[in-house]
């Protein structure tokens, strides 16, 4: 059996390590707390007051909810006999919109309506100053929800999206097996979600069933498609795909494939990860105790032909909680305490793109959809010394300074900062809230996740032993610079290493292997010689950052991990 792999109870959640995908931080909000959502059910009422927006299949499911956490305020719905059984069942005033934003007392809205007025109605709470949760999709496509994040972040208002998944706890089960390389390295997933009715009229399955599984495909892989394809038909209607088969191709080479239909003649919610050490089975329609299964794998050879075997799964125990409660619980948490939330609207924004581009594939008939065109520079800061390729993306926010030069091919995230004479790709990832110092040179097959720093004049190298007489590009090797790391002046990084997350490598140090997460290195060759903090202080004997207070420990296998 395998041991229990739970965080602690049901609506405890740790620090999304989302790789590319973390965004930066608004003004004014503190980062996401390692005890987000502690209580699935709230101890005293809730001071913030809830107007609920649709009443309707779901709606009605958010209006329990809510009234269990003590938050529910108002209920709106234009079938006015629905919103009295609602407020008559939940305790919910009734009243329209326009009174519910215009309530002071009302100080967030959760939307359930349909999914073409979530842009509207967002934007008008928002405008109103009121914090929004919405259900999945955020938005109609991504230009809404970009217009949406920025009123959030103008506001500093919380915008939580209801993907729902990220808040149960077998899913998070599956999530830290994942992390925890139980499962070696990850080759591909695969996520069905079918079921026989109920059919929507107002969009097609891709866009009502698909972004549950494409966010859990996201967050697992924390990288961003290089390509997706998907193929569908319409079945019981002219307009609205009935079934749809996404395919996605990732840069580190993963691939991942969603199939979704309400045709199907029974229920089937089930994901699945392939590793080169086992597999992790998440079935949400299989008993409690059987919803989560690992499969180990191992291999023997007869001559050149290896065959793979494996167990009939071992049950992964993980603690039970009610998956929406505990979202709306977070959502009311990020709300009094100002956290970014779990699900925000970054992680909605991810998935737009995925949805964006399968439509266009669908469009064409299954023809692969890449980003590849260059976006506006708008929101960010260019010098004009600088030079910019084509088909590059710039996050907003961002700051290139001066001679710098961004090949084609390359991404950098919102908020970056480059300084005098970087040179970036091509083809080059760099996650948000980045900073890389002067002369610096990102090559291809470096790739940098959110909030790593880079000391002036650090050197990444590409191959191990150059000669300028003899072409070796096809022999780069990829180096990984993992979450809030930090890479000091003139410190050497050869190809194919991985600096773990938050690792301090100090100046000059030349790095020859993979640096552990929170470890400090220094020297030539560089050497582990202790440990840090996320805020990057230097750990005592205790393990207590002497900044934050934060804890760890180290495991049997002498990693150090953060306490919850």
């Amino acid at each position: 059996m395998i041991a229990d792999v739970s965080t602690g109870d049901p609506g405890q959640f740790r620090e999304r390590s989302s790789g590319l995908y973390s965004p930066p931080l608004a003004p004014g909000f503190a980062p996401v707390g390692e005890d987000v959502g502690r209580s699935p059910q709230r101890q005293t009422t809730s001071p913030v007051r809830v107007a609920l927006i649709g009443c309707g299949y779901w709606g009605k499911n958010i209006a329990r909810s809510l009234s269990a956490l003590d938050a529910l305020e108002v209920v709106v719905d234009p079938d006015l006999e629905t919103a009295e059984k609602i407020s008559k069942a939940y305790g919910g005033r009734r009243l329209t919109y326009e009174q519910a934003l215009d309530d002071p007392a009302v100080t967030a809205v959760a939307i359930a309506a349909p999914a073409k007025m979530h842009f509207q109605l967002g934007m008008q709470a928002l405008s109103a100053g009121k914090h929004v949760f919405v259900e999945k999709p955020l938005a109609s496509g991504v230009a809404e929800a970009e217009t949406l994040l920025r009123a959030a972040h103008a506001g500093s208002r919380v915008l939580m999206v209801g993907h729902l998944l990220h808040y149960h706890q077998g899913y998070r089960a599956v999530r830290n097996i994942v992390r925890s390389g139980q499962l070696g390295r990850i080759q591909y997933l695969y996520s069905n979600r079918l079921s026989l009715g109920r059919v929507r009229r107002e969009e097609d399955v891709l866009w009502s069933f698909a972004p549950h599984d494409i966010s859990m495909v996201l967050d697992l892989i924390e990288e961003a498609p290089e390509s997706v394809t998907a193929t569908g038909a319409p079945i019981l209607h002219a307009s609205i795909r009935d079934t749809c088969n996404i395919h996605l191709a990732f840069p580190s080479g993963i691939k991942a494939h969603v199939f979704v239909s309400w045709l199907h003649p029974f229920k089937e919610q089930r994901l699945t990860v392939i590793g080169e050490r086992g597999a992790v089975v998440f079935d949400d329609t299989a008993l409690p105790e059987r919803k989560v299964l690992l499969f180990p794998y191992t291999t023997s050879w007869s001559g050149s032909i290896p065959t793979p075997k494996t167990s009939g799964g071992d049950a992964v125990a993980f603690p039970p909680g009610e998956p929406l409660n505990t979202e709306l619980n977070h959502f009311l948490e990020c709300c009094e305490h100002g956290t970014r939330p779990c699900t925000d609207g970054f992680e909605a924004l991810r998935v737009l793109s995925v949805l964006e581009q399968a439509t266009a594939s669908l469009s064409m008939g299954g023809v692969e959809e890449s980003r590849n065109q260059t976006p506006s520079l708008r929101g960010v800061h260019v010098d004009p010394t600088a030079v910019i390729d084509q088909d590059v993306e710039i996050g907003e926010g961002s700051r290139i300074w001066h001679f710098s030069h961004i090949l084609k091919g390359s991404r950098l995230g919102c908020n970056v900062m480059l300084g005098q004479n970087v040179m970036v790709g091509p083809d080059v990832q760099i996650g948000h809230a980045v900073k890389v110092q002067n002369n610096v040179s990102v090559y291809r097959g470096v790739t940098l996740e959110d909030d790593v720093f880079c000391g002036p004049s650090c050197v990444f190298t590409n191959v191990l032993d150059p000669r300028a007489a003899i072409e070796r590009k096809q022999e780069f090797r990829e180096t990984l610079v993992r979450r809030g790391a930090t890479i000091g002046a003139n410190a050497t990084i050869l190809c194919g290493t991985v600096i773990g997350r938050y690792a301090f490598v100090a100046a000059g140090a030349v790095v020859t292997r993979n640096v552990p997460d929170f470890a400090l290195v220094t020297g030539v060759p560089a050497r582990h010689v202790g440990w840090v903090s996320r805020s990057g202080r230097r750990l005592g004997p205790d393990l207590v950052c002497p900044e934050t207070g934060e804890r760890y420990q180290l495991t049997s296998k002498g990693v150090l991990v953060e306490v919850v």
